[in-house]
């Protein structure tokens, strides 16, 4: 039984990690005491070879028979990290109980957070001197990205000892590329005037770079639009929560359910819609828009913000959480899964889409891997009344 932990520090840390917070909490079918200690075989708490610790760890975390969940090296889990939103190491989430927004996992090795000395269950009493008390850590990721540029975050913690102090960190992001490209596609006879926007992934870039797209786009009098994330694999969770908000005002956007049975439902922002509401909106999905991509979708479609057109999406209705481990690698766990507003399950079914793609997406040639972006096809008189509360009842 794990009453005797004898295990080097790395792997009790992941095994640990993996009782406390796997979405599975069955493990897969096993006795996750009994795992602990069949994997450990042949180490104990003195083992210094890594690379044995870490192979033992890995088959610990693919005994759970989930293709998210795995071991990150210590290169990989310094990529993820473009997916930080605070670019400071740490991981803002709401306690289980009191509801405080803590440290939710160790801070990453060398970041910011972790020179400071955060840990985890650190509460943040305030970001930058606004209290965080009845704020999510979508508002504060918010408040935050308000201005990219600033080079430093004040976080106001008290940690478990209860002593409270003001703690300056540095921000840095690993390299993200810029994931948004845009044009005025083309004006109409009607006089509608079509926007085009195509996001790659959702990275610590995409929301700030999306807003002042669209801002753009309306500047020039856009009233009809097409998001193609055709491809789009995903990435943070969190930036399709904040890019729903740019077109719809404090609705529903994902509920995420855990493997305690926690319901936490996420809803856009107030006040932050760039696009006016009436503009008809279309979303090109097809069979690699996963994830993020797929939570975007489900939150517009479910509120009547959006119809969906192209091929049905990948199917990934599952949630990461990336730990950091205390000697450098990373743990990537599946923690959650995510319902769309109208309460469908994404996970293995996908976004069904409300056009199919031959009628609405431009014709490609099967041969050439390219992506036409013509949105002639786009009938947005069609859109609009899909959209209109005749043809389509709202989530929430």
């Amino acid at each position: 039984s794990s009453s005797v932990l004898s295990a080097p520090p790395t792997y009790q840390e992941a095994w640990s990690i993996v009782k406390k917070y796997a979405l599975d909490q069955t493990f897969h079918g096993q006795d996750w005491d009994e795992a602990y200690t069949k994997f450990s075989k042949g180490l104990d708490a003195s083992t210094t070879d890594e690379e044995k610790v870490m192979k033992a760890t890995a088959n610990l975390i693919s005994s759970l028979g989930d293709k998210y969940s795995r071991v990150l090296d210590k290169d990989a889990y310094a990529r993820i990290q473009k997916f930080d939103l605070i670019g400071v190491g740490a991981t803002l989430m709401p306690d289980s109980t009191t509801k405080e927004i803590i440290v939710g996992a160790p801070p990453i090795a060398k970041s910011a957070a972790d020179l400071a000395g955060l840990k985890v269950g650190d509460v943040v009493l305030a970001v930058n001197g606004v209290e965080t008390n009845g704020r999510t850590a979508f508002d504060i990721i918010d408040q935050i990205s308000e201005d990219p540029n600033a080079g430093t975050v004040t976080f106001t913690i008290r940690s478990i000892d209860g002593v409270t102090r003001d703690v300056p960190l540095k921000r840095e992001f690993a390299e993200a590329k810029d994931p948004v490209s845009y044009r005025v596609s083309e004006t109409r006879s009607d006089g509608t005037k079509v926007g085009y926007v195509r996001i790659t992934e959702f990275n610590s870039l995409v929301k700030t770079s999306l807003e002042a797209a669209l801002r753009d786009l309306e500047s020039q009098g856009v009233d009809a639009y097409v998001l193609d994330i055709r491809g789009n694999p995903g990435g943070a969770f969190q930036s399709a929560v904040e890019i729903a908000g740019l077109f719809m005002n404090d609705k529903l956007a994902t509920d995420v359910v855990d493997g305690n049975g926690v319901d936490l439902k996420f809803r856009t922002s107030k006040d932050r819609v760039v696009v006016d509401e009436n503009h008809p909106l279309a979303i090109w999905l097809d069979g690699r828009s996963a994830s993020a991509s797929e939570v975007l979708s489900g939150a517009l479609r479910d509120n009547c913000r959006a119809v969906i057109m192209g091929d049905t999406s990948f199917g990934k209705g599952l949630v990461q959480a990336v730990y950091g481990l205390k000697n450098g690698y990373g743990l990537v766990l599946t923690v959650a899964k995510y319902l769309t507003p109208g309460g469908t399950d994404i996970n293995k079914v996908g976004i069904v889409p409300d056009v199919p793609k031959d009628e609405a997406l431009p014709p490609a040639p099967g041969f050439v891997p390219l992506l036409g972006s013509d949105t002639s096809h786009v009938d947005f008189v069609d859109v609009a009344k899909r959209l209109s509360p005749d043809m389509c009842t709202r989530a929430d």
